[in-house]
């Protein structure tokens, strides 16, 4: 029984230390990201912000375009 209990030791050991390397590497990972400017993250959120504005009007024109020729088949008929 003193084995079992040493070596249950052991391993909770190791998984510390594992955890403690995961976190230790992810320390070193963050310090080699490059973080963009705040300049760049508004250039950027402008530019997505305008394409989906851009994308919602067009698929409007487009859903209107539709609702008039079906009106016009619908109405015709």
């Amino acid at each position: 029984m003193a084995k079992d209990t040493t070596s249950e030791k052991k391993s909770e050991k190791k998984e510390g230390g594992k955890l403690r390397k995961w976190f230790k590497d992810l320390k070193i990972e963050f310090k080699k990201v490059v973080w963009p400017t705040k300049k760049t993250v508004v250039n950027n959120t402008s530019v997505v912000v305008g394409v989906i504005v851009a994308s919602a009007a067009l698929v409007g024109i487009i859903d209107q375009c539709f609702l008039f020729v079906l009106r016009l088949i619908y109405n015709a008929g």
